[in-house]
């Protein structure tokens, strides 16, 4: 790559967007099993969870200077494969080169994940209002609180890539950050396995207000049925027998 150099400064040429997406579709064609991020448009997150996700890292200081860079490279397909996992990320950028970008994020800890499942009990009815983030701007609220919501802090988080560059967050982790962003509009328990929790704890702790009449309401079983995912059986009413006299 041709480079440009003033007052000992070393700086790559400028590539335009259509030749940076030509590279990464290379790249990308190399890789097997590859899962690239895609954004159609400016937007790279839509729904409630990816914009929940993005917002949460444009929060802090420490990511602020290299944020914009990252939303640059997704935006240009440059995020070639990103796997999300149990407290990790693993992806593959295009740049100069393809680096490897992992990203480790702490779990939840558990006191923090039964004050969530606690002050959120009752207001989620199913996994499917859940994911589709169908709930109360209160609930909404609860779950992205900073530091003490489900979204991680920078602390929570290191970063690993191959490329050449010494930051702590180098633009292409950056990009990934944000792709993680996009993939959660099409698959929002991502964001539970990677925390290493399970989202149905959401759902199901509502069953404790359920045990106690006087405080909580009670529930048919169509409810209950569609509540827990499982049919449950009407009881058999007892027939009196009458005899003959």
């Amino acid at each position: 790559m041709a480079r440009f150099y003033y007052e000992d400064e070393e700086f790559p040429a400028y590539i335009s967007i259509g030749e940076r997406r030509r590279k990464a579709e290379r790249h990308a064609r190399r890789l097997k099993s590859a899962s690239p991020v895609i954004i159609d448009g400016r937007q790279i997150a839509k729904t409630f969870w990816g914009k929940s996700w993005c917002s949460n890292l444009e929060r802090y200081s420490d990511f602020v200077n290299r944020l914009p860079r990252g939303r640059t490279y997704v935006r240009n397909r440059c995020v070639v494969d990103l796997q999300v996992e149990a407290r990790k990320v693993r992806a593959q950028v295009s740049g100069s080169d393809l680096y490897k970008v992992e990203i480790s994020i702490s779990p939840i800890p558990k006191r923090q994940w039964a004050d969530v499942c606690d002050d959120c009990a009752g207001a989620i009815d199913s996994l499917v209002e859940l994911l589709e983030g169908k709930f109360s701007k209160t609930t909404m609220e609860r779950l992205c609180r900073q530091e003490t919501g489900l979204f991680p802090v920078p602390a929570e988080m290191k970063f690993s890539c191959s490329c050449p560059d010494s930051a702590r967050m180098c633009k292409h982790v950056a990009a990934v950050l944000y792709g993680v962003g996009a993939r959660l509009d099409v698959q929002p328990e991502l964001l539970f396995k990677l925390r290493d929790v399970d989202q149905r704890d959401l759902v199901t702790n509502a069953s404790r207000r359920m045990t106690k009449p006087t405080t909580a309401k009670l529930l048919d079983s169509d409810n209950l049925s569609e509540l827990f995912g499982i049919e449950i059986a009407e009881p058999k009413r007892k027939t009196r027998k009458t005899g003959s006299t």
